[in-house]
């Protein structure tokens, strides 16, 4: 089976390897983890790298992506089948499951995540500042805002005297997807974590849903982790723990 990726640069080394080891021919086409800022634009961009992939000899296009801040709601799917893992964002995909996902959010919601990919392709704008739904997008906005004008030092500063990072973060977690080593990545969150007041913690991700995706492991899911659009049907709000659903393209 020959199947294409579509994902966010943030989950790059972890997909390269899973699509080395997987028995199916992969293609790979990276996404600016920054379009996160703006969900329809990178709404937009990904139904255009879809549209242009359904062209080609694929079995099915594979998104390595979760919902996103509604990112991916409303995408179709063309001629051929997209899987899409049933995420709230990558967060879960780097944890390996929607349960340790939960578990992580319900027990320390104020977390500031850290993966290796997603430090190394920082472009210094301070778009997509922290991994995942979690993070407080007033803050955000505020910090790209402060950086663009003033640039990160001065950001960094200009949040911390308002007390910003502490009032909404209280943790660092860097995940360690066991890939290559990330000890520069790792020791550049726990100095943020000190100089910012936050507890550190360094965690071990797992591969499984991204390998699974690769693997074309998802005809059978018992477990419901994957979404697989048939053409016509576009991705629609679950508004349960399914998080994602599918319906008819052509269904308001």
């Amino acid at each position: 089976m020959r199947l294409i990726c579509i994902a966010c640069e943030a989950l790059a080394r972890p997909l390269y390897l899973c699509a080395a080891r997987s028995p199916h021919m992969v293609d790979m086409v990276l996404v600016e983890r920054g379009l996160h800022t703006h969900p329809a634009t990178l709404r937009a961009h990904l139904q255009e790298l879809i549209d242009r992939a359904a062209e080609k000899p694929y079995a099915a296009i594979a998104l390595g992506y979760g919902l996103c801040g509604k990112a991916t709601a409303g995408l179709t799917a063309p001629a051929i089948p997209i899987v899409i893992p049933r995420a709230h964002d990558c967060i879960t995909l780097f944890l390996g499951s929607r349960q340790r996902y939960q578990e992580q959010f319900t027990t320390q919601p104020g977390t500031y995540w850290y993966a290796q990919d997603y430090i190394e392709r920082d472009d210094g704008t301070g778009s997509a500042l922290s991994m995942g739904s979690g993070s407080d997008l007033d803050l955000e906005t505020l910090y790209v805002e402060y950086v663009k004008k003033y640039g990160r030092d001065n950001a960094d500063y200009l949040i911390e005297a308002m007390g910003g990072w502490q009032s909404h973060y209280q943790r660092a977690v860097y995940i360690d997807m066991g890939v290559s080593d990330g000890a520069a990545v790792a020791a550049k969150a726990q100095a943020q974590a000190a100089r910012r007041g936050w507890a550190f913690e360094r965690m071990t991700g797992d591969l499984i849903l991204l390998r699974r995706l690769l693997d074309g492991d998802w005809s059978t899911d018992a477990n419901g982790d994957f979404l697989v659009l048939q053409p016509g049907q576009r991705v629609a709000l679950a508004y349960d723990e399914r998080v994602i659903d599918c319906v008819s393209s052509e269904s308001s």
